[in-house]
């Protein structure tokens, strides 16, 4: 395998990757803060159809891409108010905004556009790849110039600011009083509570910011990554992305890693469809199950203990 095509691979790989990101650090504020986020498909899905509806409506790419998260964040509210303000079940909850957002997508595209639950192509307005600083210049240098050209300039906005939320995550979560207290809110919220500070506020904070992830997540999909809208498009990213942070330990730079992993796994199995090894023929269905299979593997427990916040999943009642 030649450099060109380790570079091609690895480029598919951040581009197919970058979705996975945003909803998994998603996920990490949701659940460091006690709150069980089975919604990231939902809210992804939603954010993908109204992002490309709005833009290919409206010829603005920045209102499609704040229609996306907008989208995003009315069912992350829904969720918050569900599974914090009337303490409902947070699984149930987030299968239910799955459900919803499956259906209401292809309903609504189907009423406003009439193409069987899909938008029409966005053609160019949509996120187009950036060309870094000095990329054309250093492209003749050996390996460096391939790996800076072909790896890492070339990609849409979205990308660079997905990278971008991992240090950013991480100073938040491990270098400022926010985050020490949405970290405490997912391990002890009574604690928080007797300090005087609200655990359901720092709960919203959270869900919110998960909303804007998820959102930026879907619109990546339907705007950048692909030029349109189409039926269940995540294709199960969500429930991938929650894999990978289980992975992840619940920690940012792994998550980084976590979801790369997943991409690199779609990137190969739509590269290599079938592979010979030495006359044994490995299927294109198994490549393209590749990623479903790793997260059965994770979510069976095979990548060792993973522990997730203690108060996780458990609505917190105030002590009177």
């Amino acid at each position: 395998m030649d450099l060109n095509t380790i570079l091609q691979v690895l480029d598919s790989t951040v581009r197919l990757g970058t979705p996975l990101l945003l909803m998994c650090l998603a996920g990490l504020f949701s659940e460091r803060a006690g709150i069980v986020d089975i919604g990231l498909e939902g809210k992804a899905l939603v954010a993908a159809f109204f992002s490309a509806a709005i833009a290919y409506s409206t010829g603005s790419l920045m209102l499609g891409l704040l229609a996306g998260i907008l989208s995003s964040l009315v069912l992350s509210l829904i969720h918050g108010v569900a599974s914090i303000t009337f303490r409902g079940n947070q699984l149930i909850s987030g299968v239910a905004l799955n459900f919803l957002a499956s259906g209401l997508t292809v309903l609504i595209a189907q009423d406003w556009f009439g193409q069987g639950g899909r938008t029409p192509s966005l053609g160019d307005v949509r996120f187009h790849e950036l060309t870094l600083p000095f990329a054309e210049a250093l492209r003749p240098v050996p390996v460096i110039g391939p790996i800076y050209y072909d790896l890492i300039s070339g990609h849409s906005i979205l990308v660079y600011v997905a990278f971008l939320c991992v240090p950013v995550t991480w100073w938040v979560l491990y270098r400022t009083r926010f985050g020490l207290r949405l970290r405490a809110v997912g391990e002890n919220p009574a604690a928080v509570d007797t300090a005087g500070i609200s655990v359901v506020r720092l709960r919203f904070s959270a869900i919110i910011i998960a909303g804007v992830l998820c959102g930026l997540a879907g619109s990546y999909l339907a705007t950048a990554l692909q030029a349109g809208f189409v039926k269940e498009m995540t294709a199960g990213r969500g429930y991938i992305a929650l894999a990978a942070l289980i992975f992840a330990k619940w920690r940012p730079w792994y998550a980084l890693s976590a979801t790369m992993l997943f991409g690199l796994l779609q990137a190969v199995a739509l590269r290599y469809q079938n592979i010979d090894l030495g006359g044994f023929i490995i299927p294109v269905q198994f490549m393209n199950a590749l990623p479903y299979i790793l997260t059965i593997v994770i979510l069976a427990g095979f990548v060792g203990a993973a522990n997730p916040p203690r108060a996780g999943g458990d609505p917190y009642v105030k002590e009177r």
